[in-house]
């Protein structure tokens, strides 16, 4: 099969980006305690209240909100982003710059086959990082007292897997779309950028649907490793996947390659 060849060749990109992943997280959880001696209200005081709420700032003396503030919220969450946008754009135009993707489309394998299991193949290279967060954040929580509810966790790593997997996708149709993995890169990358300033930007503006279109808000304004999963907003991630990978696969359906 198409994704157990690739996945075995990529095997050690997924193990060192998720190493990557679970590595902020575990060093971000460790800063808790000492956190914790800390007057976080006081040292707060001194910065506008729209902007501690906007930044999630203002429940970093709990643990989930410190959690939300360094690892879902921002360091964690954009080396998975990284990971998932690399990945998206290497699947079709990276190999197919490469000239590595004229094996599969010269054999009696359909396009569609090609492209859907290298989309499976990209969920994987997503899902694995996030499932070493977890373990780690759950072990983590445990041993420093941070009193984070394991649903609230794991549908937190659920969300942050969902917006890594929305970002690739978008990488990954557009390298399908142009054969060009510069052009992917970018692409991902820059919605991940936009998206993320959004969110923040919108509220201190007051520009409120600013940030309802950001599918970073819809991943992490409801704070779920503090709040819990919200569906609805997961459900906007997932339309976006799909309207995204639907895209991709009517362009590479069409496309002539360059291989």
């Amino acid at each position: 099969m198409i994704v157990q060849g690739v996945l075995r060749a990529r095997r050690r990109g997924i193990g060192w980006w998720s190493v990557a992943v679970a590595g902020v997280a575990a060093l971000y959880a460790l800063f808790f305690p000492m956190m914790q001696t800390m007057d976080t209200d006081a040292m707060l005081a001194s910065f506008p209240e729209a902007v501690v709420n906007a930044l999630g700032w203002d429940a970093l003396s709990s643990g989930a909100g410190y959690l939300h503030m360094t690892v879902f919220g921002l360091v964690g969450m954009a080396v998975l982003v990284a990971c998932a946008v690399g990945a998206g754009a290497r699947l079709i135009a990276g190999e197919e710059e490469a000239g590595l993707l004229e094996l599969e489309l010269a054999a009696p394998v359909s396009r569609t086959r090609v492209y859907l299991e290298r989309l499976v193949v990209l969920l994987a290279a997503v899902a694995v990082p996030v499932l070493a967060t977890l373990v780690v954040l759950a072990v983590l929580d445990a041993v420093l007292a941070m009193e984070i509810p394991i649903g609230h966790l794991a549908g937190a790593c659920l969300a942050l897997w969902l917006f890594g997997v929305t970002i690739g996708a978008v990488s990954y149709a557009v390298g399908a779309l142009t054969g060009r993995r510069g052009i992917a890169l970018a692409t991902g990358a820059g919605l991940a950028v936009l998206a993320y300033f959004a969110s923040w930007a919108g509220p201190l503006a007051d520009l409120d649907w600013l940030a309802s279109i950001s599918p970073y808000w819809w991943y992490a304004g409801h704070r779920p490793v503090v709040n819990g999963l919200d569906v609805s907003r997961m459900g906007l991630l997932v339309t976006l996947t799909g309207v995204a990978v639907a895209t991709g696969f009517w362009g590479f359906l069409r496309r002539d390659t360059a291989t």
